[in-house]
């Protein structure tokens, strides 16, 4: 199966091209972009030239629903079920947080065999916060724990193994608490092979919502009391 991956729930921009059957994968990752907008579909794009395919090769689409930011999330999240549409082939929607995990090899081992986590996976949520999510790896893949939720680094208090690792971006991992601190750091980022990963190609197409965490800044406006002297109209 000829899989179009897309993420851009972080500042990075991610898509490919999997062959499920051959295991090839043609893919770009544009780090620390906030053009996901302008970029995302000439990069789509050169990824299907380099690949030898055309839109028309494509048999499913997968993206990442995050946790992100609303603005980036949307657009990969819109232009994933655009493209599903106007193709007419199925849309899966997979946690961004999970093709992380997946992305960055955890592995499985005997003395992980109590269940608990034994990594925790964060990205960057603005407002001094991060968009969090632990796992453990398994003979049969990666098992998300708990998540993902959004907190301040302070605030995040969930058990890990004792040989546990923490994977953040460099500039985030200062801001953890003492007890994550400690813990092996380092970074990753979904790839289009992740993404199909931790997508159920076989599994019946769910709706796709984005996980946004948060409640919107936007609220209606506060109904305004209307002078007296103003006459109520009915009509």
């Amino acid at each position: 199966m000829r899989v179009l991956a897309i993420d851009t729930a972080t500042t990075a921009l991610v898509a490919g091209v999997v062959d499920t059957a051959t295991g090839q994968t043609t893919e770009r990752v544009l780090e620390d972009t906030r053009a996901h907008n302008e970029l995302l579909i000439p990069t789509i794009t050169e990824v299907l030239a380099e690949a030898g395919m055309e839109y028309s090769d494509l048999e499913a689409v997968v993206t990442g629903v995050g946790p992100g930011p609303f603005t980036g999330l949307r657009v990969g999240m819109a232009t994933a079920s655009a493209l599903a549409d106007a193709l007419s082939i199925p849309l899966h929607g997979v946690c961004t947080h999970d093709a992380l995990a997946h992305a960055a090899g955890l592995h499985a081992s005997p003395a992980d065999a109590d269940g608990e986590a034994t990594a925790l996976v964060a990205t960057d949520a603005r407002r001094k916060e991060i968009y969090w999510a632990t796992y453990r790896a398994t003979d049969s893949g990666v098992q998300r724990i708990s998540g993902p939720e959004v907190n301040k680094p302070a605030e995040v208090k969930v058990g890990l193994n004792a040989t546990a690792e923490v994977i953040i971006p460099d500039r985030l991992a200062e801001q953890l608490p003492e007890r994550f601190a400690a813990l092996p750091h380092r970074a990753a980022h979904p790839s289009a092979t992740a993404l199909v990963a931790a997508a159920d190609l076989e599994a019946e197409p769910a709706p796709v919502v984005p996980l946004y965490l948060r409640r919107p800044d936007a609220v209606p406006p506060k109904q305004q009391q209307l002078s007296a002297a103003i006459p109520k109209v009915e009509l």
